[in-house]
């Protein structure tokens, strides 16, 4: 699968999954596929005219949409340090995504509590409906001594994939009985709520 330009409208993906009953025809291995492709283009430098001029801010969590039609959209996102997403759900949306460069932890409720999983350049995740999860900027491991984080760091970048596209994200609080309660919902077209 080529991803067009940003403007345009995409043809049906070739060799996905066929129509299946649920939110949409796509499943998460088909969205893991996506995410894979997009990251390529990224590497390749097919995606530089989306880059901002000056590069990818260091010190504020930035995204640009790869590619979006009506059954998905694929994001480049940039992780800084002390910029969290928040423990949130995708709505109706299933997802997935690459880590591109540096490191990410995902720390997802499991329905007893918060599970961590650390995610390297290279890896891959996928979101079933329903996955509640808080995705941060991980320090890369360095073998030796421990290194200060306090200069300037550089963004971890990943591509996610949504189908259907967003449309609102619920965001979650654990209670004091380790159970979750939604705070909000946001109606929302992009991986990051107001």
């Amino acid at each position: 699968m080529s991803l067009p330009a940003v403007s345009s409208v995409a043809p049906r993906p070739r060799g996905l999954a066929s129509p299946a009953a649920g939110p949409t025809r796509l499943r998460v291995s088909d969205l893991l596929h996506a995410t894979d492709q997009a990251a390529d283009d990224v590497l390749s430098g097919r995606c530089d005219h989306l880059l901002p001029e000056d590069g990818v801010p260091r010190s504020q969590r930035w995204f640009t949409r790869v590619h979006g039609d009506d059954e998905l959209d694929i994001w480049l996102i940039s992780w800084v340090r002390g910029h969290a997403t928040e423990l949130h759900d995708h709505g109706g949306s299933l997802g997935a995504l690459t880590v591109l460069s540096g490191s990410l932890n995902e720390f997802r409720w499991d329905g007893r509590g918060l599970r961590r999983r650390r995610l390297d350049a290279g890896d891959q995740a996928g979101f079933p409906l329903g996955w509640v999860h808080d995705v941060v900027w991980a320090p890369r491991p360095s073998p030796g001594p421990v290194i200060s984080l306090n200069g300037p760091v550089t963004p971890t970048l990943s591509v996610h994939a949504y189908s259907p596209p967003l449309s609102a994200m619920s965001y979650y609080d654990i209670t004091e009985r380790n159970t979750l309660r939604r705070q909000r919902t946001e109606l929302t077209d992009q991986p990051e709520g107001t």
